[in-house]
């Protein structure tokens, strides 16, 4: 894993050398073992170096070839680069995937994405054409910003090294919107109007005439699945398999993230067949202890013989990490998981350099609570037509995601809301944390340009079912939200993660699959646990897992208290920073200490989020 930055100069300009250094070494946590740039007439690459395969001085980049004529700066791996060498007629004197990738790209041009099985976000310069060739993997796995101006153009792998090119800091109201509804930035969204993110599955080429965005990849409708329940079952323990074995490879030590859930306790089983002395990592929670799940990850661990590795947390360990976690993202994202994905991260990395992880499985294979909902909101059963005769009463009931009890009525609350929806919306409703984000901006973005945003991701069919759900999930949830946060929160603790569910080929089955193989009654990611069932140990079967919730009301009215005053609390800087209702804002002050709370601390943690960021990077 590595960071990436660069630019392209259209003008004359002569401060963009300098800006590359900066840029370069602001992802230095990306790739400790090595930094490096290259300059050449109107174009500057810059690359830190995060080394796994052939860890020697000769695979460093930026890597240009034998003619000189061609550069590569790359961040990822390529599983099948093995495979592809074979088809390349030069001698290679590295055993790395970039050499491979950078002959490949010279041969093929863009046609080799379409061959490539891997995670990857890379740019290849041809200095005769004077043209860049950037390109990010098909589930959006790694990152990649970039900016256009008449003057230049320039990119990273993190809004970090944006910031050290001339570029204007100004907030995208529209942008502001949805990462307030959604607590993190969809599609090409950027906070930094004119930031924008390449998209997973496209390509671009910039050369001395432009910029040319076009796509390589996209979710085509499905071939479905022509063979039987256990036939699916059969397949989906092959292609995990097959999956894993690619992502394998190493030259530095490996392991594996286990919270003994069926998805990382699935990876570790096919793991343990190519290492026998597979190191495994969990976390637990000495203070919560209703969310300990580490006796589950133990007993994985001991079942397929693994060297396996417990850290306990206290609420302290929680907060102790919290400014290093908002002081290392670049952009708002509220989504509280990346704290613990940050300590995780940062113990493992002591130990290892690369980690496999179980993520992908739940927007596969349908296993949020949001997708059982969806299901069964259509369903014409008893249960059904007695929340919804209750619906009135339960919007009186305190609901809260930091209680038992409270969090059951909020979920009840909100399937009686979705029932009365038409298909497309609930996907909305279900997604959105906080569906009045505009209430707390001082000027929210028209309703047409919400409106149209929705349409890029609603379903051509009149009919809209749960794989269709699952299908947006892929394309927004997932690489905005998910696959952020795990590879920010592992490259601020410079580990490697790779995500065996999301191969491609796991990609195109889990998507052939009918709906009923995914969500049955009240159980979800049906076929996934059915698969594995005689596999992982039985005490793992069909049991609800609990995830984790950090504290945050409590830490909110507690710890943070102070804090907020100062971040978000503060009306006169709030009247001055010209960005928030303020009147809205302190009610949510008022609320938070209210007898209902409700979920009021989502909405404030996505503020203060935000609040810590814009001191950080824009003041």
């Amino acid at each position: 894993m590595c960071g990436i930055t660069g630019y392209k100069n259209f003008s004359n300009r002569n401060d963009l050398a300098q800006s590359l250094k900066n840029a370069t070494k602001s992802l230095v946590k990306r790739g400790p073992d090595n930094n490096a740039t290259f300059s050449q007439k109107s174009v500057g690459l810059g690359h830190t170096r995060l080394s796994i395969l052939d860890t020697s001085s000769k695979a460093n980049q930026p890597m240009t070839d034998k003619s000189g004529r061609y550069t590569l700066v790359f961040n990822g791996e390529i599983y099948n680069y093995r495979e592809l060498a074979e088809t390349l007629a030069v001698e290679l004197v590295t055993t790395s995937d970039t050499e491979v990738l950078l002959y490949l790209l010279i041969q093929d041009g863009e046609a080799c994405l379409k061959n490539l099985n891997g995670f990857f976000a890379f740019a290849f310069y041809d200095s005769e054409e004077e043209t860049i060739l950037i390109a990010r993997d098909r589930m959006g796995i790694k990152p990649l910003n970039y900016y256009h101006h008449d003057d230049f153009f320039v990119f990273g792998s993190e809004m970090k090294a944006l910031f050290n090119y001339p570029i204007p800091k100004e907030i995208d109201p529209h942008a502001l919107y949805w990462y307030l509804r959604l607590t993190y930035l969809p599609d090409d969204l950027s906070m930094i109007s004119g930031v924008k993110k390449l998209l997973p599955g496209h390509f671009m080429r910039i050369s001395n005439t432009g910029v040319d965005v076009q796509q390589y990849w996209h979710l085509e409708a499905p071939v479905l699945f022509n063979g039987n329940y256990d036939d699916a079952k059969s397949q989906t323990v092959k292609l995990l398999e097959q999956s894993v074995e690619r992502r394998m490879i190493s030259d530095v030590p490996l392991g594996s993230f286990l919270s003994g859930g069926t998805d990382s306790s699935a990876v570790v089983s096919m793991a343990s067949k190519f290492d026998s002395n597979l190191h495994t990592f969990s976390i637990g929670y000495k203070d919560h202890s209703f969310f300990d799940e580490t006796n589950y990850a133990e007993l994985v661990a001991k079942t397929f013989n693994t060297n396996h590795t417990t850290f306990s947390l206290t609420n302290d360990d929680l907060l102790n990490c919290l400014d290093s976690v908002l002081a290392y993202i670049d952009e708002p994202f509220a989504d509280s998981s990346a704290i613990p994905t940050y300590i995780l991260s940062n113990h493992v990395s002591k130990h290892i350099k690369v980690a496999l992880s179980g993520d992908g499985a739940d927007e596969l294979f349908g296993g949020y609570y949001k997708h059982l909902a969806f299901q069964r909101s259509s369903e014409k059963t008893v249960a059904n037509h007695l929340i919804r005769l209750s619906a009135p009463m339960l919007k009186h009931l305190p609901t809260s995601r930091s209680s038992k009890a409270g969090n059951l009525i909020r979920r009840v609350a909100k399937f009686a809301e979705i029932m009365k929806m038409k298909p497309f919306e609930k996907y909305w409703h279900l997604a959105s944390f906080n569906l009045k984000a505009d209430h707390y901006l001082l000027n929210p973005p028209e309703k047409n340009t919400i409106e149209s945003f929705k349409l890029k991701f609603e379903s051509p069919d009149e009919k809209f079912e749960l794989n269709d759900f699952l299908d947006i999930d892929l394309q927004m949830v997932l690489p905005g939200d998910m696959l952020t946060k795990v590879d920010l929160m592992s490259m601020a603790n410079s580990l490697e993660v790779r995500v065996p569910f999301l191969d491609k080929e796991m990609v195109n089955f889990a998507r052939s699959l009918p709906p009923h193989y995914k969500i049955d009654k009240n159980k979800r990611k049906t076929v996934l646990q059915d698969a594995f069932e005689h596999i992982l140990p039985k005490e793992l079967h069909h049991r609800s897992k609990k995830g984790f919730e950090v504290p945050m009301l409590s830490w909110m009215r507690n710890e943070l208290n102070a804090s907020l005053n100062e971040v978000l609390f503060d009306e006169e800087y709030l009247e001055e920073q010209q960005i928030f209702n303020t009147t809205q804002v302190m009610k949510l002050k008022k609320k938070l200490f209210s007898q209902n709370p409700e979920d009021v601390h989502t909405t404030i943690w996505s503020l203060y989020v935000f609040q810590k960021w814009y001191k950080n990077h824009l003041e």
